[in-house]
């Protein structure tokens, strides 16, 4: 069994200036040295992230980057960069190589790709771009990641209320990923400690029932503010889902959504009778689970093709079209093997 935490850690910085190419490339470098890239691919990786972040800087609308450990494989680094336009018309046409914006290193972004050890982009005229980039110190770093999430802190904190954790917890024969969202009620350091609490107590064990385990967090979190929890089992064909709280829980494919189904109250404080619900996974079909950072309103249909991408391309894209900026956010996606 692996797992695997990444959850209030996210540091965004907004691609405003060219301030944000050289931080978003210290932070790549460092990242690549503590992961071991030896100097040429640590030089590699820095070339890739300064190209893409130029980009952003020159081009986008709203850009915001993010540069981390990647959650279910943290000796890999990962870029998210998410934008609110202009979006490319023929995102196969951008990866070709000769393809440019001026006034950048001019590599294009077909050469960013290839220097990547994976890549994913979902990209729509007037909506925006979502890449993703992963670079290892070593190709093929390994088959994409069964799932993924992102968290952002209100406005201008620095400290994010919303936390989640990723396990593996299945076999190669019974695949399973099991996935955890907390709410730490409020926001800023004391909603951190509680979503803390959280991760932490999942980790200890992430293979229980999810009541089992939500039993144990309602538990757990009595000494913090506590906060929305659910947690989710996910397999091929099916969701073993659990929850208290304003978590929202979905299984969507690009025709619409499912909800999933939390008991009203706050773990650690008070709840009504823990229930565990099961729910049927049509092939195809992404588990999304979000805290009430983003709205309940956001459409599969409003953003063609973006359920079809991987599971961080999902997460960012949602983060985008959904996340407010008014509360602390956090979304988890998951998409299981098959």
């Amino acid at each position: 069994m692996a797992a695997v935490r990444e959850s209030y850690g996210d540091t965004w910085v907004r691609a405003e200036s060219s301030s944000a190419v050289g931080a978003v490339r210290r932070m790549a470098t460092d990242l690549a040295e503590i992961n071991g890239f030896s100097s040429e691919r640590t030089g590699q990786t820095a070339v890739a992230v300064t190209e893409a972040v130029s980009n952003l800087v020159k081009h986008a609308v709203e850009g915001v980057v993010m540069v981390r450990p990647q959650p279910m494989d943290p000796s890999v680094v990962e870029l998210v960069a998410i934008d609110k336009g202009p979006g490319m018309p023929d995102v196969a046409r951008a990866l070709r190589d000769g393809y440019s914006t001026s006034g950048t290193l001019g590599i294009g972004m077909g050469a960013i790709t290839r220097i990547a050890s994976w890549y994913d982009v979902h990209s729509l005229p007037g909506k925006g771009t979502v890449l993703v980039l992963r670079f290892a110190a070593a190709d093929p770093p390994g088959p994409p990641p069964s799932a993924s999430g992102l968290s952002r802190p209100i406005g201008e904190e620095s400290v994010c209320g919303d936390a989640f954790a990723i396990a593996a917890t299945g076999t190669a024969s019974a695949p399973a990923t099991t996935v955890m969202l907390c709410d730490g009620l409020g926001h800023g350091p004391l909603a951190a400690q509680a979503s803390t609490a959280a991760v932490e107590i999942f980790l200890r064990d992430p293979g229980l029932e999810p009541t089992t385990m939500l039993d144990r967090l309602h538990n757990g979190l009595r000494g913090t503010r506590g906060g929305a929890v659910a947690v989710a089992r996910v397999t091929p064909g099916g969701v073993s889902y659990a929850g208290i709280g304003n978590i929202s829980g979905w299984i969507t494919t690009a025709e619409g959504r499912q909800g999933m189904i939390s008991v009203p109250g706050i773990a650690g404080h008070q709840g009504r009778r823990l229930r565990q619900y099961e729910y049927e996974l049509p092939e195809h079909a992404t588990v999304v689970m979000h805290s009430d950072g983003l709205t309940e309103r956001w459409d599969p249909m409003a953003v063609p093709g973006l359920l079809a991408r991987s599971p961080a391309v999902v997460a960012a894209g949602l983060l985008r079209e959904a996340g407010s900026r008014r509360d602390d956010a956090c979304v988890v996606t998951v998409r299981p093997g098959r």
